[in-house]
């Protein structure tokens, strides 16, 4: 595919207690589950995003520093697109392990020149499992000069703007959605 992966791995893990890259889910780190997934996509390049350059990176996917100050993935996604050479960015959280090939691929299927998509469940987005057109850098470096950094936001208005469409997300693809932000969840499973 002609697209560009940006594995976003910015976060503090406040909630997790620590790093929650190299927590083990089924025997491997999260981080090396979600660079697998993004491989078996063919993307152009893959980019890791986060503050500082993970020591567990690999060679294969370029660091990306977040755009300063960081304001949380926000920055990453925005350093993300800025250095992407494609026309689109798949961007996937490094704390959501049950995401698929089949629905990144289905979403790929979906993006259209200078748009992306998103999915959305009820009335939230799951902007960290989205493709962005190449086109929202200008929405998102303008969100990232105000005050509100929400992602919510700043798919409402890439939707506003005709540069996302939204995809409903089924009752049945939720648990693909579910991430791991806290040692509650790493104990439920």
């Amino acid at each position: 595919m002609n697209i560009s992966a940006a594995l976003l791995a910015g976060g503090e893990s406040r909630r997790m207690g620590k790093d929650k890259a190299t927590l083990l889910f089924h025997g491997k780190p999260l981080w090396q589950i979600q660079l697998e997934l993004l491989r078996k996509l063919k993307p152009t390049e893959i980019f890791v995003s986060a503050r500082t350059d993970p020591v567990w990176r690999p060679a294969d996917a370029q660091f990306v520093a977040d755009d300063l100050p960081s304001r949380g993935p926000l920055s990453g996604l925005a350093a993300s697109l800025a250095r992407m050479r494609t026309e689109h960015l798949l961007a996937l959280a490094i704390d959501m392990p049950f995401m698929t090939e089949k629905y990144l691929t289905f979403l790929c299927s979906l993006i259209e020149p200078g748009r992306g998509v998103i999915a959305k469940i009820e009335d939230r987005f799951e902007p960290l499992a989205a493709i962005y057109p190449q086109e929202a850098l200008a929405n998102v470096r303008s969100t990232l000069s105000g005050k509100d950094f929400s992602l919510q936001t700043v798919g409402s208005r890439l939707i506003a703007a005709g540069k996302l469409q939204v995809r409903p997300v089924t009752p049945q693809q939720r648990k693909l959605f579910r991430n791991l932000n806290a040692s509650v969840d790493m104990a439920a499973l």
